[in-house]
């Protein structure tokens, strides 16, 4: 004899749920967050957009098509990439931190969702000065540093300025001289140092974490000075900011 199953109840509630599902597995449908029941909300809600989920995730050593489109993007917002190559290497990472930095993300230097929908919709820095010729400015709240010329920014690099305990002296200076090599100091070990006040500089470094963490000079990575070195020179005015 055959078995007749009985008749299952579907609402329509729970065929839309299922319909979502199968909508946002297929990429066709972003699943909405519910809002909390505890009163007015005041979150804001970051929409993720269907271009961004589409990119992989990336990281210091991922290679291929999806690390030259993020090299060319960054090129193209002036962050200091140093090359597209399709290799994610250190340069990259800096840029990307730089980046994140400037929009306000994670600084983790890691291409994810929210970083990909950001290089959508970027934020762009403007300078809080203007000259005719090159001039650097440190904004040392984002940790970055802007090389700028006739109002615009059209170079972003990573930079860690001084902690807490050795901030970095704010104002308006000019580089007052300079050293084409590595030069040992009280405020540590400094590649091609741009003295703009007293031992101050702007210099290459080894080390450039995310965060504030010299000995009051503004560090950028060795391979980002090597590029900015014959960019600027003494003169040049330095605008350090918060």
């Amino acid at each position: 004899m055959l078995r007749v199953s009985p008749p299952t109840t579907r609402h329509p509630g729970t065929r839309a749920a299922l319909g979502m599902a199968l909508l946002v597995a297929a990429g066709l449908a972003v699943a909405a967050t519910p809002a909390s029941a505890a009163g007015p909300t005041t979150s804001t809600v970051t929409t993720v957009t269907l271009a961004a989920t589409s990119h992989p995730t990336l990281k210091q050593g991922s290679r291929g098509a999806a690390v030259t489109t993020l090299q060319r993007r960054l090129t193209a917002l002036h962050y200091d990439v140093g090359g597209v190559d399709g290799i994610f290497g250190p340069s990259t990472f800096h840029a990307v931190v730089a980046f994140q930095k400037v929009n306000g993300l994670v600084r983790d230097g890691i291409v994810g969702p929210r970083t990909w929908a950001a290089l959508d919709h970027p934020v762009v820095p403007r300078p809080k000065y203007t000259h005719t010729s090159y001039s650097l400015e440190a904004n040392l709240s984002k940790q970055v540093l802007y090389l700028a010329r006739g109002g615009s920014v059209v170079r972003i690099l990573d930079a860690s300025s001084g902690k807490a305990s050795t901030p970095t002296p704010t104002g308006n200076y000019t580089i007052q001289r300079r050293i084409d090599g590595w030069r040992q100091s009280d405020l540590g070990l400094l590649w091609r140092p741009n003295y703009f006040y007293r031992g101050y500089a702007v210099h290459g470094a080894t080390s450039v974490p995310a965060y504030p963490a010299s000995h009051g000079c503004v560090r950028v990575p060795i391979p980002a000075m090597n590029r900015l070195w014959s960019v600027i020179g003494v003169g040049v005015p330095v605008h350090i900011y918060r």
